[in-house]
């Protein structure tokens, strides 16, 4: 895992309470380390640890296809005591120009594929969803997933919303036009990819960003995105 520690110690920096981590070795990639053949496929989930060196030294040793940590927050006995709201936009939910809707693709034996149109397509949700959001909002933050986009809402009172406060703020944005993830806003998925960790399906960098930095960002060629391991000159 390609990341600067001290980089996630400060996207942690004003967490209260403590954070699960987790980990998918190889379910979509089939690539994993002999040892865990049997495990490949499930969710990992790590809360035994001491410090954040201690949580890469264990995802190192599982060599993951994606890392994520838990939105909730959990008290000294290990009871929820709050979950960051998160917004996931992905560009295979949106519809393409050229490739049409998700189930057209799938039909065509596509699967969760998608274009430098349809990224650029949800690039320009990002925003907007963004700037939807800064009218009730005031802590926000934006990152590259390594496919779409995912907005943090780090306000105290968002930590505190019910499951269905949550479900009604997603239906909210869908209303005006966002493609997002129900189940990932509403609480009912609570895993979300840990920042400067690598997704390994799509081989990029996962990128906080600055909300300035959207209207020109190319996760294709931006060299932050890419992984040691890949040739950047044949970008």
């Amino acid at each position: 895992m390609e990341f600067n520690l001290s980089r996630v110690q400060d996207w942690f920096r004003d967490r209260q309470g403590r954070t699960k981590y987790a980990v998918i070795i190889g379910k979509h990639t089939q690539i994993y380390p002999e040892q865990y053949r049997e495990d490949a496929e499930t969710t990992i989930i790590i809360d035994e640890y001491m410090n954040l060196t201690e949580v890469q030294n264990q995802i190192l040793d599982f060599l993951p296809e994606a890392a994520y940590y838990d939105r909730n927050l959990y008290g000294a006995e290990n009871q929820i005591i709050g979950q960051e709201l998160a917004f996931d936009l992905d560009p295979e939910n949106v519809v393409c120009p050229i490739h049409g809707t998700l189930q057209e693709k799938i039909g065509r034996g596509q699967g969760l594929s998608f274009c430098e149109l349809e990224l650029d397509i949800v690039r320009r949700e990002a925003i907007g969803l963004y700037e939807y959001l800064q009218k009730r909002y005031s802590d926000l933050r934006v990152v590259y997933s390594g496919r779409g986009f995912h907005l943090h809402v780090l306000d105290k009172d968002a930590y505190a919303m019910s499951t269905e406060d949550r479900l009604r703020l997603a239906r909210e944005a869908k209303q005006q036009g966002f493609h997002i993830d129900e189940w990932v806003t509403s609480g009912e998925y609570r895993l979300i990819r840990l920042p400067y960790s690598l997704n390994g399906i799509v081989s990029r960098v996962v990128l906080p960003l600055k909300k300035s930095e959207l209207d020109s960002f190319d996760p294709i060629r931006d060299s932050r995105c890419l992984p040691k391991f890949l040739n950047q000159s044949i970008f």
